[in-house]
């Protein structure tokens, strides 16, 4: 029996979205790696916000329709942000999904981003180890 943690199927390459960018550069970055959305981070790589596609569905109409520069993504994130640690157990991690609405979920390790996992990357672990008992730590 063995514990499968959030370390082992996390994505460790992510584009995190700096305070200043502005929404544009956003979307340019949500749809060029085909993130649902990603985390906001100051210039010490701690998490200081999220923002999705759907945040920015909702600037970008704004923006269209008064032909406005687009603002910074500090004006349009998500501040409440729920955060996992590398070793966070995937199945208490499933269990957190099924009680919360985020997709994503920024690692963090002493304060600063190391990754992001999602429900997609939380299945990968959970059926790469189906044969096995879970092990919640």
């Amino acid at each position: 029996m063995h514990s499968i943690l959030v370390k082992s199927y996390m994505q460790r390459q992510i584009p995190a979205i700096s305070v200043s960018t502005n929404t544009n550069q956003v979307v340019a970055a949500l749809l060029k790696g085909g993130y649902t959305g990603l985390p906001v981070v100051d210039e010490h790589k701690k998490v200081v916000g999220f923002v999705s596609e759907q945040d920015c569905i909702k600037e970008m109409l704004h923006g269209a329709f008064f032909c406005e520069e687009p603002p910074a993504v500090s004006t349009i994130m998500q501040t409440d942000v729920l955060t996992v640690a590398p070793d966070t157990s995937i199945v208490e991690l499933a269990e957190i999904m099924l009680a919360h609405k985020p997709k994503n979920y920024p690692v963090v390790s002493n304060d600063k981003l190391v990754g992001m996992i999602n429900r997609r990357d939380v299945l990968r672990g959970l059926i790469e180890n189906d044969e096995d008992c879970y092990l919640n730590v």
